[in-house]
């Protein structure tokens, strides 16, 4: 019953904050990155959030990362990630897009419930755990700047003005590789402290996420090469951030779809 209280409570809170962040993004540059009732409403969106998914998440037989869960955190992370962000103005839009989805994903949780428990027998299993989320979360940030940043060249080359609330091109383009920068250091620590707790792939189910996730990894690295020494942009920077996000997502959540819904396995 918690749980639902705090859910509403953050979907109302999310959906507010989100309506003013839009008029936010479309201020001039030179206006505060974020009013101080904003940030209390975000600020209490994560909060409850976080009090609502607790209870999903941290059970007595380890932690529950079913895909409706797993999910939902993911959105809390993303979230708090893009909150943070806003005291650069130019991720204000971001936000637009990522509390109401923040929102969707807790409701989905709150009706739907699937167990996967988890149990980190180790603090370095649990720093694996823990820094996948975390640059899952930031490629997810950096594909929807992606998709921002290509409807917006998109619109440029149609002579058709830029929504307000998009920021020029250069301050996303150079967003966009901070993300994915960050998220590629994250991801590449992470699995290497993975690798150190495989025992049995096969037992594990772990093929279909490691061919993913190593995919995605090779993916986000040419893409980083080619930025640093050939000065890649634009829209081949946009696919490749898209592809290499699909490759994870495909990883995480679509090996949960089809191993916890589908097969019921764990």
């Amino acid at each position: 019953m918690n749980a639902t209280i705090f859910g509403l409570a953050a979907i109302a809170l999310y959906l507010t904050a989100a309506a003013q962040m839009s008029h936010l993004a479309r201020a001039p540059s030179a206006h505060p990155a974020m009013q101080p009732r904003t940030g209390l409403l975000a600020l209490g969106a994560l909060l409850a959030h976080g009090a609502a998914l607790y209870p999903m998440i941290v059970t007595a037989g380890g932690l529950n990362l079913g895909i409706f869960s797993a999910a939902s955190l993911v959105a809390w992370l993303v979230a708090g990630i893009a909150v943070v962000a806003t005291a650069r103005r130019s991720a204000a839009s971001l936000t637009v897009v990522i509390l109401p989805f923040a929102a969707a994903m807790l409701a989905v949780s709150l009706v739907f419930s699937h167990r996967h428990l988890v149990n980190p027998q180790s603090p370095g299993l649990a720093l694996h755990i823990a820094l996948s989320l975390v640059a899952y979360s930031l490629f997810a940030i950096a594909a929807l700047q992606a998709a921002y940043l290509a409807f917006a060249e998109h619109r440029l080359k149609q002579h058709t003005p830029v929504l307000g609330f998009l920021p020029p091109l250069p301050t996303m383009e150079q967003l966009l590789f901070q993300l994915t920068s960050v998220a590629f250091v994250l991801l590449s620590v992470g699995l290497i402290i993975g690798c150190l707790y495989i025992e049995d792939v096969s037992s594990q189910h772990l093929a279909h996420k490691i061919f993913f996730s190593l995919l995605a990894w090779v993916i986000f690295a040419i893409l980083l090469v080619g930025r640093y020494h050939w000065h890649w942009r634009g829209r081949r920077a946009v696919k490749y951030v898209i592809a290499g996000f699909v490759m994870l997502a495909l990883g995480f959540f679509g090996s949960k779809l089809v191993l916890e819904l589908i097969l019921h396995r764990a």
